[in-house]
């Protein structure tokens, strides 16, 4: 893989870290680096450990708010949901094919 060289500006506590990393895993500063910015990119858009577990707890919060319903009663609710909605997509494209 081709390489090139970069320059970046780092806080100092941030380059002892790298080298204290380093020297503990015996690698090049750069492999470091390297590794780094490929675990990082891996995680771009999952949720980190904090907000996965702040969304399990609002959900642990929020099931038991969600109200008893008999089966039945739900199941005549989307019934009517789902024929409003195709009544209304009837409407909307006879409006559009007169």
């Amino acid at each position: 893989m081709a390489t090139a060289k970069v320059t970046f500006t780092l806080f100092l506590a941030t380059i002892s870290r790298l080298q204290q990393a380093a020297s503990c895993l015996a690698l090049p500063k750069s492999q470091v680096v390297r590794e780094a910015i490929a675990e990082f990119a891996e995680r771009i858009g999952r949720l980190s450990e904090k907000e996965r577990l702040n969304l399990l707890r609002t959900f642990d919060e929020m099931v038991p708010r969600i109200p008893e319903r008999d089966v039945r009663q739900v199941d005549r609710e989307l019934k009517a949901i789902r024929l409003a909605r195709r009544l209304d997509e009837r409407r909307a494209l006879s409006k559009k094919n007169p």
